[in-house]
């Protein structure tokens, strides 16, 4: 089971109540595909979607939700899209299409792109929201292996959107994950051993776990070729915390970390000295939880936090910088979920 995969089974999980919270994916031009109402926002942010969601809805005879309608894009400027153009429901590996689950979807870290599965002819794509292009994957990769569902694969976009990581769920685990450049066409193999977790800012880092028979877990930084550049067994407050981020350097892997008394803490691990740096105390509200990191460019880094009820629903999202250094955040920006969403997205997942 991918990552995905199992954030959507908990998703269908979370449903077994009608009040169901929210769980956390043909190369011409997709205008007459995208249907967009204005709000009258500022278009500063035309082309940087904010988040993406699909509709629950009651099951009908039943207590519990499953996604209806079709993937809500909502941008930056206000404009909502909906991609029409893009399945909400995966087809299995035996053709048969599963209407309690979504399909799989991406979104690069800056916003701008997304991929996935075209309803027209089940090619994996990517459009451009800021050009509104939509293209398949290159060659084979815009299909899925004999064998795979919609719902066995993991893809991830880099942050500027030119590379694609496509990791399959095999019955034998068997197949290796695809690093596809859309931009040269060029594919790269890693090996099936392998679970990635992202890219560095710049995608040409990619930070992969393995776990090994002693039971430990293992680091493994890959370059945009697919090659390895470092590998550590990597202590157990590293390994056993989430979410984590590479750097551009390859090295630096930062590990958010939550305590037994639910504070948040920060730490970055060095990967060739083999060291964890000193514990960075993060101020958040206690009804928040760390979701997603990633580091940019100049060394900061972006905190998704997940906001939750008294009963444990997610009810909204935030958006944080974050510096590794104090622990100081500040809001860049604050989503606010309702009962009706079955699933979204957010920009670098």
């Amino acid at each position: 089971m991918t990552r995905k995969t199992a954030i959507l089974a908990a998703a269908v999980a979370a449903t077994v109540s009608v009040l169901t919270a929210p769980a956390a994916a043909q190369a011409r031009t997709g205008a007459a595909a995208t249907a967009e109402t204005r709000t009258g926002a500022s278009s500063a942010a035309k082309g940087e979607v904010r988040y993406a969601r699909v509709k629950a809805c009651l099951k009908k005879g039943e207590e519990y939700n499953i996604p209806c309608g079709q993937w809500t894009i909502v941008m930056r400027d206000g404009t909502i899209r909906t991609l029409t153009d893009a399945r909400v429901n995966p087809v299995t590996a035996a053709g048969k299409v599963d209407k309690e689950l979504v399909s799989e979807f991406a979104l690069s870290g800056d916003g701008r792109y997304a991929a996935y599965f075209r309803k027209s002819d089940s090619k994996l794509v990517v459009r451009d929201f800021a050009t509104n292009r939509v293209r398949a994957l290159p060659g084979t990769t815009a299909r899925l292996p004999k064998g795979v569902g919609m719902g066995d694969v993991d893809a991830k976009l880099s942050q500027d959107g030119r590379r694609i990581l496509l990791d399959y769920s095999d019955a034998h685990d068997k197949l290796p994950t695809l690093l596809v450049d859309l931009k040269s066409g060029k594919v790269s193999k890693i090996s099936p051993k392998l679970s990635p977790q992202g890219f560095s800012p710049d995608g040409r880092r990619i930070l992969a776990t393995r776990y090994t028979g002693e039971n430990t877990t293992e680091f493994v930084v890959l370059d945009e070729n697919g090659a390895t550049t470092a590998r550590r067994v990597v202590p157990q407050v590293v390994a056993n915390n989430m979410p984590q981020a590479v750097a551009d350097d390859g090295n630096s892997v930062a590990v958010m970390i939550s305590t037994s008394s639910n504070k948040l803490r920060l730490r970055v691990y060095d990967l060739e000295a083999d060291s964890v740096g000193a514990a960075v105390d993060v101020k958040v509200p206690k009804t928040e939880s760390p979701h997603q990191i990633s580091w940019d460019a100049s060394g900061a880094l972006t905190l998704w936090d997940l906001r939750s009820n008294k009963d444990g629903d997610t009810t909204g999202i935030v958006r944080r910088s974050l510096d590794p250094e104090s622990g100081a955040t500040s809001t860049i920006d604050t989503i606010k979920l309702g009962s009706k969403v079955y699933v979204w997205w957010l920009p670098g997942e």
